[in-house]
């Protein structure tokens, strides 16, 4: 296998940055603590900017903090988003891909956002308004735009209304003990609560970090690259996801040189999974050089997934086979237990698009029976290839 990522990643520390620090406290009661954030972030006399333990920012409108350079948010606090539905819903920030929606807007070049506080998405409201009103767009609490050199590490992020971190054209950033829950208190599900997605993003690393949420862990969206995932305890999730890829036609979209490695995955929908749309009026694009390595499994839906013809009925795809090709993908040292008896899933389109694909020190159980491992339309090498019942289309 060759794995070439570029090198180490730009780390900004406290005495990079030059003193004052300028120090935030809320204006009280009701009061939007936005407008003095973003001038104080925007400040040159403020390389540094405290929230001190024991603050609450009320956020009731929108953080653009894009355009910095060589600045340290020091969150000791908390920074908490106002439910005002109405508000948002006509004033987030507007991302493109996927119709997606944000609250707060962070790039630039030589950025730390750490301290040990807490961002709060006041999410509650909202998983009970999109039960309503799916339709409902719902702001990510956090997107790096057009970022350079970021580190962003030992920060809680409670109730996302969707996503909670969103990494669009950015590069050089290190997430590091982050603490994610994204849990709904009534009947209705805390849903798309992903806990990062990297977009059009390059050399990118999250690592030690406990997520608790209710859709992908991770997901590696359209033109990631070089990005490394490491010692994750992911419950609830659908899994560490490349994907989904090809939805929208006329769009090549590429991942590649992706390792995630040392990953707990508990009472989950999906494990180690690659997804990738099939059928007419599709895109196109590479998945390449992927190694999913040393995950241990507990109550897993579907521990180790390709799936090709993502939200495709299979005689559509037969038809219209996904024009995202897979290649150079490592599954190694995977292990645990699955809900269903089909532990592993491997399901490609025709005429060659999953090549050199490798199972290597796979041991998965089905508590009820026995495990079944299968793959369609590719041949697999590695010493556990033998465990896998394959088909042709």
């Amino acid at each position: 296998m060759v794995f070439n990522l570029p090198g180490r990643l730009f780390l900004i520390s406290a005495a990079q940055i030059a003193s004052p620090s300028c120090t935030l406290s809320a204006k009280g009661s009701g009061v939007d603590d936005a407008p003095s954030f973003l001038s104080s972030v925007h400040s040159p006399s403020c390389p540094t900017i405290t929230i001190p333990s024991g603050i609450t920012l009320n956020i009731a409108s929108r953080l653009d903090m894009t355009g910095l350079k060589d600045k340290q948010i020091v969150l000791q606090g908390k920074i908490k988003f106002n439910p005002n539905i109405t508000y948002w819903s006509q004033n987030a920030f507007t991302i493109p891909f996927q119709t997606q929606v944000t609250f707060w807007l962070l790039g630039g070049q030589n950025i730390s956002l750490s301290g040990g506080g807490t961002i709060d998405g006041s999410g509650q409201a909202w998983y009970d308004a999109y039960a309503n009103n799916n339709s409902l767009p719902r702001p990510i609490i956090l997107s790096l735009y057009q970022a350079k050199d970021v580190t962003i590490e030992n920060i809680s992020m409670l109730n996302g209304p969707e996503w909670n971190n969103l990494v669009n054209e950015a590069q050089n950033v290190l997430y590091s003990n982050i603490t994610i829950s994204a849990l709904s208190t009534s009947k209705n599900s805390a849903s798309n609560s992903d806990g990062w997605n990297t977009y059009r993003s390059d050399n990118v690393t999250i690592r030690d970090s406990t997520i608790v949420n209710g859709d992908d862990c991770v997901a590696f969206k359209p033109n990631s690259t070089n990005i490394v995932v490491k010692n994750l305890d992911c419950t609830g999730s659908h899994g560490i996801s490349v994907g989904s890829l090809g939805q929208y036609p006329g769009t090549y979209d590429i991942v590649q040189n992706i390792y995630i490695k040392n990953i707990k995955m508990s009472k989950a929908q999906n494990g180690a999974r690659i997804k990738a749309w099939a059928g007419p009026n599709v895109g196109s694009g590479i998945v390449k050089n992927i190694t999913f390595e040393n995950f241990v499994e507990s109550a897993v839906d579907n521990p180790v997934v390709i799936d090709q013809c993502y939200m495709t009925t299979a005689a559509v795809c037969t038809q219209n086979p996904s024009n995202t090709y897979i290649q150079d993908i490592w599954f190694k040292n995977i292990t645990g237990t699955g809900t269903k008896s089909t532990v592993a899933s491997l399901s490609c389109s025709p005429d060659g698009r999953c090549s050199n694909v490798h199972v290597d020190d796979i041991n998965l159980k089905y508590p009820s029976g026995s495990a079944k491992y299968t793959c369609q339309n590719v041949n697999l090498t590695g010493n556990s290839a033998s465990l896998f019942i394959c088909t042709t289309t």
